[in-house]
This record gives structure tokens, sequence and C-alpha cells, in this order.
């Protein structure tokens, strides 16, 4: 094939894995596009704190060079050798190591494994779908885990850390339609009447969770949405109250987790991981079927932001700067 297509290239500048990369936009054509039994027709991508991290450089997260970054795509088949998909579908993707080790979803065309893509759900746009992306399918996955660890609006309040970001926003959203009374904690006062119109009830200041703090502290929230992890999550753990859960899916502030065993032996608190790159098709079509129903639309979009390629690269500097709050969708073709 010959057509081209414009693109969000990766490269490296050097021999040897220390070297440094570059970031350009360029056109291609699907020859240089890697194996797949699926060709899209890609209409939206979004950025995600993993793509800031991908495109700065500022972690080895592209594996393989040169690369397309973007970790999600929805977009139309044009062509396929999957029995699940024909041309004119609308489908979806999220993570499987796209943007990663696989050529991704900043570009206007994508080849890859048709088990890797989710029907676009019923009334969803591919816009729409993007809006939520990654961050927020993750936030579903993380609902879906505090709801299988039987935590109830009547038994508490949830927690959100990070609130302002991707993942937190959504995370919001969905707890306040599903009868939830939300604890939001952000770094970023200016972002309350933000965060209270997406739906929460009580704002905290993040400095109340990055300071060390006791092993056991008392009983604040029956679950939690943490994004954070590090010295934040182990205060988290701490003052959830008995037999509640965290559903843990970030490390903005760290990898390392701080904290006691007395949380989890003498309240039977539950940390539940939520990984959303390699999770099954099954987890991902409940996520995606719930977020139809469950996400209010105007909700999303008040926390969401339309820019064009070229803007990617600015895009992922300000998220890993804590600059950029709720979504950020990618026109391709813009």
């Amino acid at each position: 094939m010959t057509e081209k297509f414009r693109a969000l290239l990766i490269e490296k500048t050097g021999e040897g894995k220390d070297a440094p990369q570059s970031v350009r936009l360029t056109e291609l054509t699907e020859d240089d596009l890697m194996a797949g039994d699926v060709v899209v027709d890609v209409d939206y991508s979004t950025v995600n704190y993993k793509d800031g991290l991908a495109i700065t450089g500022a972690s080895p997260v592209v594996r393989r060079f040169p690369m397309i970054p973007g970790i999600d795509f929805a977009g139309t088949v044009l062509r396929s050798e999957h029995a699940d998909y024909k041309p004119g579908d609308q489908v979806v993707l999220n993570g499987w190591g796209v943007g990663e080790t696989h050529m991704g979803g900043h570009a206007a065309r994508a080849r890859v494994k048709g088990d890797w893509l989710v029907p676009l759900p019923g009334g969803m746009t591919s816009a729409d779908a993007m809006a939520i992306g990654t961050a927020g399918y993750t936030a579903m996955l993380c609902v879906l885990e505090l709801e299988r660890h039987d935590i109830r609006p009547d038994r508490g309040p949830v927690l959100v850390t990070g609130a302002a970001g991707g993942v937190g926003s959504v995370a919001i959203a969905l707890l306040n339609h599903l009868g939830y009374s939300v604890i939001a904690s952000t770094g970023r006062a200016s972002e309350s009447a933000y965060l209270k119109h997406l739906g929460a009830d009580e704002i905290i200041d993040r400095s109340e969770l990055s300071e060390k703090g006791k092993p056991l502290a008392k009983p604040r929230w029956a679950g939690a949405v943490d994004t954070v992890g590090g010295v934040t999550l182990a205060n988290v753990l701490a003052a959830t109250h008995y037999d509640g859960a965290v559903a843990a899916c970030g490390l903005a502030g760290g990898g390392d987790l701080p904290g006691s065993v007395l949380p989890f032996i003498l309240r039977g608190v539950t940390l539940a991981g939520v990984d959303s790159v390699m999770a099954s098709k099954d987890k991902r079509l409940l996520a995606w079927g719930r977020l139809a129903d469950d996400l209010d639309r105007a909700k999303l979009h008040a926390m969401t932001q339309e820019i064009g390629l070229g803007q990617v690269t600015q895009a992922a500097e300000d998220i890993l700067k804590g600059k950029i709050r709720g979504r950020m969708v990618v026109d391709v073709k813009a």
C-alpha cells in the first residue's frame, strides 16, 4: 500500500539503549506498520500519563524503535483477516503494549491483532471512547473491583486520589452516578469547582496523605481508587474502614509501598491491584458496557479537551507536570 498518512514517530538518535530519542510528525505508509490481522482507519486517540512518559522519554516505556506512540485508539476497520471483524466495524483498543512494543494510536492508520480490539459500544462515538480512553476504562475497572469486594454506597465514602487527572475524574463521575459519597484528594485547590461538578462531596489536599503517617489511622473511607502509590497509598490503606477495599492502579507518587501490614491483619482491608494493559477480553467488554451505561456524557464532555496530532508532544510534557486536568482527545487527522 502506498497511501500516506500522518503519524507521530519516536526514533533513537544514536546507538545503544541510552541513546537519546527524538519525536517528529511525519508521513508513513502501511508498509511502515507492524504485523496484524486488522487494519483500522483511526479517528481519535488520546494522551495518557504513560503516553507522556513514552513521548518525553522520562521513563523507558518504549521498547522498540521507531515507534508510533499512543496506547489507545478508536476508529473503523478497513480490512480484516480476523473472524470477529469486518470492514466498517467500529472498534476500540486499549493497552496490549500498543505504543510501547507495537505501533500505536497517534497516527491515522493502525494495524493490530484483532484479539486486542473490542467493539465500540452502541450509542458511543469514537470521540466519546477516546474521551474515556485507558484512563476512564481503568477507572471503571477500579469501580468493578470495589463492587466485587462489596463496597456499596451505604458502607461509607470512597476516596479518589489524583482526583483531577484522567482516572480520577472519570472515577468521581462514575462513583457519583452510582450513588457513592466521594472524597477527592488533589494538590490543585483551583480545581475544586471542577471536582464538585463531577460529583465530589468533599475535597482534601493531597498533603494530608503525602507525608508518612501512622501505620493504622482513624477510619475515614470504606474504599478508595488510588492512582498515586507510594506513601499516599500507605496512608490510604491505614485510614480504610474495617473490611474495606482499595483499588490501586497508578504510581504517579512512586512505586514503593512504605506501609504496614496492620490494615490487612487488624481491619481485613483488601488491596486490589488493577491492570488495564493485559486485562482479559471479558473484563474489557464488561468495563466498556458499564461505561456506556454509567458514565454521564455531559460530565465526560466537561472533563475533555480536544487537540490535533501536532499538539501531542506538548501535551505529553504537560501531563507529566500535572498541568492537564481530565481527559485529552486527539483528532489524529487534524
